[in-house]
């Protein structure tokens, strides 16, 4: 039975980290009683039968072995057959056939902090590379996380001063790479949002933005409206196509002040 593998996982994983039945136990205890939720908490015979595939731990309690095991709750969930990764599409079976405002305030979207690699390496003013998302330093809502591929994905940072794309792309966005597309073909488009953008690793920095090819340069092509001006680089030797930008996550204006 599934639980029962399940459960063999979870001991596994608690004889790894040395914990006795009756240290989780003790821990748990702890939790219920910081949180004042008796819910939280997973006496010694309760955590054997969970082990045995007798019992399936209601959510409380598989937020405690998460924090317990030091195992994301989102992997316990999903262990137990409920994959959030796929909550949005299943949402979208239901979602309004009409225009709709979303009133929910900030503070009901769940976030995940996302510790960097090294915050004096990350400029936000400048675009960067990050080849994991995890580089990034922030809180970071799950509905985001959900639609996007961290362990395999390649994203970039938009610079907070980088108005190359503006205003189909704005400084601060986060886009997302497609490193399987690479080549720059010169070919015809409808208009300018089917026109393909890269974003390029040059010598010491990164940018988006269209580009052109010829005569062995490259031209890192601004959006007209950015007033930036067009980069010519010697191609490859100065410039290099990390790969297709596909999506994006961006604000359509700034952030005022409160």
């Amino acid at each position: 039975m599934q639980s029962e593998r399940i459960g063999i996982r979870l001991k596994r994983i608690r004889e790894r980290i040395g914990l006795s039945l009756r240290q989780v136990e003790e821990r748990s205890r702890q939790l219920a009683e910081k949180k004042q939720n008796p819910d939280y908490f997973i006496s010694r015979g309760w955590l054997n039968n969970i082990e045995n595939g007798t019992y399936t731990p209601s959510a409380c309690k598989q937020y405690t072995l998460g924090a317990i095991y030091n195992v994301h709750w989102s992997s316990i969930f999903s262990a137990f057959g409920c994959d959030l990764g796929e909550f949005s599409r299943d949402k979208a079976m239901f979602g309004p056939s009409k225009t709709q405002l979303d009133t929910r305030g900030d503070g009901e979207d769940d976030t995940i902090v996302m510790p960097m690699k090294s915050k004096r390496q990350f400029k936000l003013d400048r675009t960067s590379l990050l080849a994991k998302l995890g580089r990034i330093w922030g809180e970071i809502p799950v509905r985001l996380l959900q639609h996007m591929d961290l362990r395999n994905g390649v994203y970039g940072f938009v610079g907070l001063t980088d108005r190359t794309m503006f205003p189909i792309i704005r400084p601060g966005s986060i886009v997302q790479i497609d490193q399987n597309q690479r080549k720059i073909v010169q070919s015809k488009w409808e208009d300018e949002d089917d026109r393909p953008i890269f974003f390029l690793e040059l010598r010491g920095e990164f940018i988006c933005s269209w580009c052109e090819i010829a005569d062995g340069h490259l031209s890192a092509v601004p959006h007209p409206k950015s007033k930036c001006q067009v980069r010519r680089f010697a191609y490859p030797r100065e410039a290099d196509v990390v790969g297709r930008v596909i999506g994006v996550t961006m604000r359509l204006v700034e952030a005022e002040a409160e």
